[in-house]
């Protein structure tokens, strides 16, 4: 009795899931990729990174003497108004936040112009970290030479303190090569899956050595980073990276690498075609994009494999709308079958290559048929005889061309071996249902650092180290270039960017047709 329960529960979540769709279906697609919390989450993790960078770099400017407390161009009173800012706009996120959470109205503007607002303090941070970095390296170095007890302190608010902090000299000092230092271990951490760490210390890298050969990487790494956390919040801030990343470098042989990235960053937070499809759109739209702007890049077939599951997603959206058009229910109410005929022509002009392709085409003739229209079915009946001789529609397609009273086309002879699409099942169906995921494989590496990366294992980030920040290449005249090779000849060094500014499930409808 209890299993028997059980199983109508999931079944009805099932059904609400669908009826979800339904809904979208007429309303269309929110605002918004994320929910209200999520998009907090990333706000608040933006902000505590920038909290952790300001208090480091006040840190290691040391205690300002009494004329430098009254001196409003001192670098630690212009940090310390960036720190300020940082905790008025936290403030603000958590009243938001516990809005949101009490469910009580606010203005929805509120959170894109908080949105906006972290965007442009993050701007401005980066901008006060350099611009402080030579003050910070001359601090550093005149109290290198009277250094007492090291001071009981937290890195960057994740350590406990203590003289032994492991990172305490590595971040309060500055010194030549110890960018390099740095660069290994937060590569260290990265592989160990504590992201927040290594991108604490690729930041210090970038704020602390403008100059270093490994700027450049430091901020791919980071990226990587986000990527490699796969949250929904880290993914979010992967693509951001990446785009931020390509502004400095768009020639850069890594640039295609770095746009596939930002593609990925979409595809792998793809719902079901029934749902949102906001994220497939992007990703389709950075695909495409990739392929016109590196027409010759090494990662096209990748880049197609990708493209083809992304336009399956957005195809089977408009094909599952067009069959809630064409619902009996719905006949004669507006969309109907004129509704169903946008979306499924949608599918045929669009994407050529949808599984589908033989019921959509089947579903078309069908609707011109009701219309009255025999010549127009007629022409969608043959092509699918024609291309798909072996669909699960062929014999209703042959009737119906009987019917009308004109010829059985004969197959296409390089399709006469082309089975039909195995559908999924009814459990497997439900199991996606319920996951609310698309059904995508997309590779979870970063591009310097391998998902399941070990140390000994060779990463493009190893031959960064080996090479002093730089990467072998064997350029080509055309851009993007080959890379990953093992011709030892470094890189030029790449310029340092601190010098230049859902719908319902198919139904059964009229005459038999099945999804």
């Amino acid at each position: 009795m209890h299993s028997r329960f059980g199983a109508c529960l999931v079944i009805c979540a099932a059904l609400i899931f669908g009826l979800g769709g339904a809904a979208f279906a007429q309303g269309g697609s929110s605002q918004s990729d994320l929910s209200p919390l999520q998009r907090l989450d990333v706000m608040r993790s933006k902000l505590d990174s920038l909290r952790r960078s300001l208090n480091s770099a006040i840190s290691a400017l040391g205690s300002p003497s009494e004329k430098e407390k009254k001196d409003p161009d001192d670098p630690r009173q212009r940090l310390r108004g960036l720190d300020k800012d940082v905790g008025s706009l936290l403030s603000e996120m958590n009243d938001l936040r516990g809005k949101q959470e009490r469910s009580e109205r606010y203005d929805p503007t509120s959170l894109d112009r908080l949105e906006t607002a972290v965007a442009d303090l993050d701007k401005r941070v980066q901008m006060g970290l350099q611009a402080t970095a030579s003050v910070r390296t001359t601090a550093a170095n005149s109290g290198n030479s009277s250094k007492g007890k090291k001071k009981k302190g937290r890195f960057f608010g994740l350590f406990g303190g203590g003289g032994d902090d492991k990172y305490e000299e590595l971040t309060g000092t500055v010194a030549p090569g110890r960018d390099r230092v740095l660069f290994e271990e937060a590569v260290k951490e990265v592989r160990k899956g504590n992201h927040e760490i290594g991108r604490l210390l690729f930041s210090t890298i970038i704020n602390t050595y403008p100059d270093s050969a490994f700027l450049p990487l430091s901020k791919l790494a980071i990226a990587d980073s986000f990527y490699l956390e796969g949250t929904t919040a880290a993914l979010v801030q992967a693509a951001q990276a990446y785009l931020d990343w390509l502004t400095f470098f768009p020639t850069d042989p890594l640039a295609d690498d770095a746009m596939l990235k930002v593609a990925e960053s979409e595809m792998r937070q793809m719902g079901l075609s029934d749902r949102d499809i906001t994220h497939a759109r992007k990703a389709e739209q950075r695909l495409k994009s990739l392929l016109q702007q590196y027409p010759q890049t090494s990662l096209r077939s990748k880049v197609e494999d990708d493209l083809r599951e992304t336009q399956e997603s957005l195809a089977m959206h408009s094909y599952e709308i067009g069959n809630f058009y064409l619902d009996a229910r719905y006949r004669g109410h507006k969309g109907g079958l004129k509704g169903a005929q946008s979306r499924y022509k949608e599918v045929i002009d669009k994407y050529p290559n949808f599984s589908l392709r033989d019921g959509v085409l089947f579903r078309l003739a069908f609707t011109y048929q009701q219309e009255e229209e025999p010549d127009e079915a007629a022409k969608y009946y043959q092509e699918l005889l024609r291309n798909f001789p072996n669909s699960d529609h062929a014999e209703k397609a042959k009737e119906q061309l009987s019917i009308i009273g004109l010829e059985i086309p004969a197959a296409d002879p390089t399709r006469k071996n082309v089975q039909a699409p195995e559908r999924p099942g009814f459990m497997g169906s439900l199991v996606k249902e319920v996951l609310g995921k698309a059904d995508i494989t997309v590779d979870k590496d970063g591009i310097l650092i391998s998902k399941d990366s070990k140390e000994g294992r060779a990463d493009l980030i190893d031959e960064a180290i080996k090479y002093n920040g730089q990467l072998p290449t064997n350029v080509t005249p055309v851009a993007p270039v080959q890379r990953r090779t093992t011709n030892p000849t470094p890189r030029p060094a790449i310029q340092n960017p601190t010098q230049t500014p859902p719908v319902a499930p198919a139904t059964t409808v009229p005459g038999g047709i099945k999804p």
